[in-house]
């Protein structure tokens, strides 16, 4: 993957002006304030994606709305069948894995999906030519191929204990999509899919509106017309929220306890796997100091940041996979130990200096610390990070920036970054820690290398023995704490405030691209109005 992955793209869009907030208050759902109707929902979220395309990125964790994937996940994650009839049928090697599709299913403009448009999907992501970020996900298929209209296999190179998950990706048809150009052609603003909704219209920087799709295979929505109004300011979101203008947002913990007494609306707070965290580049003297690291990881009042940063809507983190999921390796907690983190320093010969902050062999211990522009979660975190760390005598500057400024830094400077999937462990850790994704683009920022771990990786994506991946597993994470190339700081809760008039509303444990696919709106084309 060599291009910048999806959840920083969409971020990047949006890093910039308050304009965009502000646009989006001009009555985002086209009628009166807020729906103002039954069969209609406007929902305020923070970023937008850069395509529609699936083939260039967009849905490929699912619930795209415009589109099916063969598989989806249910309320519980758990994986069910979509356009194909069943899981899939998975060969004694595990090697091959055969999907039977579901008959009679129409894309919206009145066509036929079949078993065509499935091979032509996974075939042009693979395509070197096609500029989707995340096509490593799906480097395990050797090959795919139809049998017939109604039955689709997939080839692998190797086994890949988490492949039927990789199948939510959405299908796109190859009758629209083939004669365009992947990359700049009108498909990725003008999509067609099977999914329950269709695109109404999408003003891009202020709302994409979308349109029950009649013929849906599961079913007509009742909600008819759905629209996401793009609103970056925190502020502002709550303050349509307030006002009428929107019918759900995401808000920070802050902003989400202030609706605690309004018997109309309804907090609903989805666990994740976000985190937060500090990549500590192995090209800095300094954040690549293995004492440093050590240091670090136990200087940072985790504690701390969950209550005052985060007012308990979460919990401290000691690396991607959050305390309590069954993947956690028990006995990787770090305490907050100051003292120790000093001796740590000072037995590697990071001596302070006058003034405070360490030196060793003439090095200050000293490096910049870059968050997104407009995010404060993340400038709160980088900020609480920063002044634990002086307390070790460590000099950290916050900086600002857009993804185009801090990008071309990332080998050196430290970032305040975030990440994490629900879907498998192998999801987020390989792509966070793989030495041979050193530098590539957002793919493992901090530059680790650890061979111990790399082998680990391997063994945890190819094994079908559950026993074997939770060791493996287990292996990364005591490896990482022994030498943290980041500082974990804390997993978020996501907080979603919603009008209290709709039935069928519920939360999935979420990744940490959110609010677009995810939050009570996973499912609307299943709410119904209360009555």
């Amino acid at each position: 993957m060599t291009a910048r992955s999806i959840r920083a793209t969409a971020a990047a869009v949006l890093a910039g002006a308050l304009a965009v907030g502000a646009g989006a208050c001009s009555n985002p759902g086209g009628g009166s304030g807020g729906s103002g109707k039954k069969d209609s929902a406007v929902v305020g979220i923070a970023h937008e994606p850069e395509t529609l395309s699936p083939l260039l990125g967009y849905g490929k964790d699912g619930n795209s709305k415009l589109f099916d994937g063969l598989l989806a996940f249910d309320a519980d994650m758990k994986l069910k069948p979509a356009l194909a009839t069943a899981l899939p049928d998975v060969s004694a090697d595990r090697l091959t894995y055969t999907y039977k599709l579901r008959q009679g299913v129409k894309f919206s403009d009145g066509k036929p999906f079949s078993a065509k448009d499935v091979v032509f999907t996974y075939t042009k992501i693979l395509d070197p030519k096609t500029n989707n970020p995340s096509k490593g996900e799906l480097d395990a298929v050797k090959s795919v191929a139809a049998k017939g209209d109604d039955t689709v296999v997939f080839t692998l190179k190797y086994p890949y204990a988490p492949f039927a998950e990789r199948t939510v990706l959405p299908v796109v048809p190859e009758h629209v999509a083939a004669p365009q150009d992947v990359n700049s052609g009108a498909f990725s603003g003008a999509p067609v899919g099977t999914g329950p909704y269709t695109l109404a219209k999408w003003s891009k920087g202020e709302k994409i509106t979308f349109t029950a799709n009649p013929t849906y295979w599961g079913g007509a929505p009742a909600v008819k017309k759905f629209t996401m109004a793009v609103i970056k300011d925190d502020d502002i979101r709550a303050t349509r929220l307030r006002a009428g203008d929107l019918d759900g947002a995401i808000l920070p913990p802050n902003l989400a306890k202030t609706f605690k007494g309004d018997k109309g609306k309804k907090t609903y707070t989805a666990k994740t796997y976000d985190y937060r965290n500090v990549t500590l580049p192995t090209g800095n003297k300094v954040a690549g100091d293995k004492a440093v690291r050590q240091a670090l990881d136990l200087a940072v009042d985790r504690g701390a940041m969950v209550d005052r940063i985060l007012e308990g809507a979460g919990k401290p983190a000691y690396g991607p996979v959050p305390t309590g999921s069954e993947w956690f390796a028990a006995g990787t907690e770090r305490a907050h130990d100051l003292d120790r983190a000093k001796r740590l320093l000072d037995g590697a010969g990071w001596k302070p200096g006058a003034d405070g902050i360490r030196e060793k062999d003439g090095v200050r211990a000293a490096f910049p610390l870059w968050y997104l522009s407009g995010d404060k979660l993340r400038q709160d975190h980088a900020l609480a990070f920063a002044s634990d760390a002086k307390k070790a005598g460590i000099a950290v500057t916050t900086q600002s920036g857009t993804w185009e400024v801090i990008e071309p830094r990332m080998k050196q400077d430290a970032v305040l970054a975030g990440g994490g999937s629900p879907g498998d462990p192998d999801f987020d850790q390989y792509n966070l820690l793989k030495s041979s994704l050193a530098g590539d683009g957002f793919n493992n920022m901090a530059s680790y290398a650890n061979p111990t771990v790399d082998q680990a990786l391997d063994e945890g994506r190819r094994s079908g023995d559950r026993t074997v991946r939770k060791a493996a597993y287990d292996t990364v994470q005591r490896e990482l704490a022994k030498n943290p190339g980041y500082t974990f700081l804390t997993h978020v809760d996501h907080l979603y405030v919603v009008n209290d008039t709709w039935e069928g509303l519920s939360t999935q444990v979420e990744p940490h691209d959110h609010g677009l696919a995810s939050g009570p709106w996973w499912n609307v084309e299943k709410w119904a109005p209360k009555k």
